[in-house]
């Protein structure tokens, strides 16, 4: 089993993907552990010895920050926040996107400006390593002061509240503790904030959909190639030297790649009648590209993010100070997480204009490609449901960031709605998975009225491969089974062989 230890190192995406898998498990560092312990003991010095009040340590939160709170009463202080803010609804978050809140919310602790106990973040680190996620709902987060709702959810287990999901079964957390011998926590000053105030639930989301979205930029390309190939697409519009006299980075790539994937294709060297290709073919590398450049300036912000300290007040005994500030706006995250949506639902724009086109019954393909158009539907309808769901990601694109709703009676007067703004992300990026998978078939099933013999090894291995789960359709079935199919082809290959 594979031991990531947590330091002040920076992470970047390859340990996302890393973190992900099941069998990683979390450490912390030495480094890491005289960090924390030396942050707690400054804050337990600062609140014996100095008078002066501290933000959400001995006062109360938000507008509720000029109401004193004794010496007595701090750690009740601390579990209320916890139990007052948990007040999530709507759908479950998936487990994955949860693992990932745990694993970033340790990392932000571990950098020693929280005032954490080192038992506290101890207990995140064995619910991490033992598969213990507590249950997280989608809405609730302003993605202001963090995403306070969302990461009480996930907070409330560790004091034996609350539910969590072990071994694929929800049960309540006080059970799993029970059974893995461990006493709830009872917090002490300052903890509950540093577990709740942070960006953990907006960046987890964009993490992971970054870290997908990478993989899905790449099918893209190949898919779309593919759709070329079968087509009978010109190749002219994907040479260098057009691009190269534009300059911009993602265009020369997907460029690049299309002439690698059709490498050693002599049905796209056939002489060809048709002087131009519909926008959607000849602009691939200009659309592709532009989604590939965006993708790489998010994930900038987000390897900042995720890099960082987000909750508040923090902590410097270095030199000695306190600092009630703001690190928990999720604006930055906010306008990356809209223009992430953007991004993706453009590959799925241009995805499905291919799919009509290949169903057109032009450039010698059938209509609906199928032997017996009339008697067959064949892939008539696949299309209409590419485009209700890029219709569906085009509502999803309207921006969260531009909105914001005062709250805690004006104490709070500007939020970033970076929250909401995940959550249609994450559902953009399994839209744009399904229409790549419609477009996989589609394009497949016309390669079936082509000389496959012809076309490049690495579109022969797709295909090859393809073949394996979904069959090439003779006559009308019952589609969506096999469209399913074609989404776990995706979701289960390393698109990268395919371009070896």
């Amino acid at each position: 089993m594979d031991v990531h230890h947590i330091s002040s190192k920076n992470i970047d995406f390859n340990v996302i993907s890393k973190v992900l898998d099941s069998n990683v498990r979390l450490a912390l560092s030495d480094e890491s552990r005289q960090k924390v312990i030396r942050c707690r003991e400054y804050l337990d010095k600062r609140i014996v010895n100095h008078k002066e009040p501290i933000y959400g340590v001995t006062t109360g939160f938000g507008s509720l920050c000029n109401h004193s709170i004794s010496h007595e009463e701090l750690g009740i202080l601390q579990r209320n926040l916890v139990m007052s803010h948990a007040c999530g609804m709507g759908e479950e978050v998936p487990p994955d996107i949860v693992r990932l809140m745990l694993f970033l919310k340790i990392q932000s602790l571990a950098y020693g400006h929280s005032g954490i106990r080192l038992e506290s973040l101890e207990r995140l680190i064995d619910f991490f390593n033992h598969g213990i996620y507590p249950v997280v709902y989608k809405q609730g987060s302003l993605g202001a002061s963090g995403d306070l709702v969302p990461l009480a959810h996930l907070s409330l287990p560790l004091l034996g509240l609350g539910e969590v999901v072990h071994k694929g079964v929800k049960r309540p957390a006080n059970e799993v503790l029970n059974e893995m011998g461990w006493q709830p926590l009872e917090l002490m000053a300052k903890e509950g904030l540093a577990l709740l105030n942070g960006t953990q639930f907006m960046g987890a989301y964009g993490a992971y959909i970054l870290v997908r979205a990478f993989d899905l930029s790449l099918w893209a390309d190949l898919i779309g190639a593919l759709s070329l190939e079968a087509y009978m697409g010109r190749l002219e519009p994907f040479f260098e030297q057009v691009h190269r006299i534009r300059h911009h980075a993602g265009q020369l790539e997907t460029a690049a790649n299309i002439r690698k994937i059709l490498e050693g294709s002599s049905l796209v060297r056939v002489n060809r009648q048709y002087i131009q290709d519909p926008y959607s073919f000849r602009c691939i590398p200009q659309v592709h590209g532009a989604s590939k450049d965006t993708l790489r300036h998010v994930a900038g912000i987000f390897k900042n993010e995720i890099n960082a300290v987000t909750d508040n007040p923090t902590l410097f005994p270095e030199d000695d100070l306190i600092i009630s500030a703001g690190n928990f706006h999720g604006q930055p995250l906010a306008l990356g997480l809209d223009f992430l949506a953007i991004s993706l639902t453009g590959l799925a724009n241009i995805s499905e204009r291919r799919v009509y086109r290949l169903i057109s019954g032009t450039r010698e393909l059938p209509s609906f490609l199928v032997a017996s158009p009339g008697l067959n539907s064949g892939f008539m309808i696949p299309q209409y449901t590419a485009a209700s769901i890029v219709s569906q990601n085009k509502q999803l694109c309207t921006p969260s960031s531009v909105d914001s709703i005062e709250s805690s009676q004006g104490q709070e007067d500007h939020v970033s709605m970076g929250a909401n703004a995940a959550v249609k992300a994450f559902d953009v990026l399994h839209n744009l998975e399904k229409v790549l998978a419609i477009e996989l078939m589609t394009a497949s099933q016309a390669m079936g009225f082509r000389d496959r013999e012809k076309t490049s090894p690495a579109l022969s291995d797709l295909l090859k491969e393809f073949r394996k789960t979904v069959a090439f359709v003779e006559n009308d079935q019952v589609m969506y089974g096999e469209m399913d199919k074609s989404c776990s082809f995706i979701r289960n290959h390393h698109v990268e062989r395919f371009f070896s």
